[in-house]
């Protein structure tokens, strides 16, 4: 029985182009590891290595922004909940590779991070490098100030417009999903 559930979820990753698929809950190890096996498993594909990079980059940063969440919701009354809702699959499309993750967030939470992400969808690759350069000259990057420099980077390094959702779950929290293709 559980063979058979294992080759169905198989067929189920490679049907959609999964290559690479992690849930559950992240911590910094776990991200280096997986990172520094992402990146050995794209080079085994002989890929350029600006793909290389920008995937494992995408990886690097979607796994660090759930991370930095959950550390930041440590007293929250549904961190066990946000910390073991993590996914980040990484797969190939017609379009291109891409890196995909969710994670549950605080209703709350939603609205600011549609706000910021939102414009950031509709910018052409020369509005996002001049964002990205004057966020980087006002200096105020600091871990606990968020997403905001990696989500401008993210989108630099995507092919096309980031794809978002956010998708209320109950009255405290709603999953957030993000995908760049490279």
């Amino acid at each position: 029985m559980m063979a058979t559930g294992l080759l169905e979820l198989q067929q189920m990753l490679q049907s959609r182009g999964i290559l690479i698929s992690f849930s559950g809950r992240l911590n910094q190890r776990l991200i280096v590891e997986y990172g520094e096996a992402v990146k050995s498993y794209l080079e085994t594909e002989n890929r350029p290595q600006n793909e290389v990079f920008n995937i494992f980059s995408l990886f690097i940063e979607q796994t660090q922004n759930i991370n930095n969440y959950c550390a930041a919701n440590q007293e929250h009354s549904h961190i066990e909940s946000i910390a073991h809702s993590s996914i980040v699959i990484i797969g190939k499309m017609d379009e291109g590779s891409y890196v995909c993750s969710g994670n549950l967030i605080d209703n709350r939470d939603a609205e600011k991070l549609r706000a910021y992400i939102e414009p950031l969808c509709g910018m052409d690759k020369s509005d996002l490098k001049a964002l990205y350069k004057t966020k980087l000259k006002e200096g105020v990057i600091t871990e606990s100030s968020g997403a905001g420099l990696g989500l401008i980077d993210m989108a630099r390094k995507s092919k096309q417009a980031l794809e978002y959702s956010i998708v209320k779950q109950d009255d405290t929290l709603s999953f957030f999903t993000l995908k760049a293709i490279v």
